[in-house]
């Protein structure tokens, strides 16, 4: 049996994005996009330093989502593939992962552009 791994929020990632039929379906969809990412003030301190960098990695939890599926068709396609073949968010762990353009810092928060 595998143990159970937790993560704890670190922060919010805001988008103009509010439901999921309106996100882009591939990353080059939300070019030019800007977002806030809102980390937990106790973890503001953590941003010395990172101004002089261009892109952040961004790991995040897809919490819309409503349950795994193992299956899907993909956007664009008529046959169902394995999720894993996909780039689809109904994955097992519901985990996203970006990297974004870097605009700014400020104490709180930071802000940044796809693409």
């Amino acid at each position: 049996m595998q143990p159970e791994i937790i993560y704890k929020s670190i922060g919010i990632i805001k988008t103009p994005f509010e439901n999921i039929a309106a996100m882009p379906v591939q990353p080059r969809g939300a070019e030019g996009v800007e977002g806030i990412v809102e980390l937990n003030p106790e973890l503001v301190p953590g941003l010395a330093d990172l101004e002089g960098f261009s892109h952040l990695i961004l790991l995040y939890h897809f919490h819309l989502i409503a349950g795994p599926r193992l299956s899907i068709i993909p956007f664009m396609d008529d046959k169902p593939h394995g999720i894993f073949a996909t780039r689809a968010p109904t994955r097992p762990n519901a985990i996203g992962i970006s990297v974004v353009k870097l605009l700014k810092i400020e104490k709180q928060p930071a802000l940044y552009r796809r693409g």
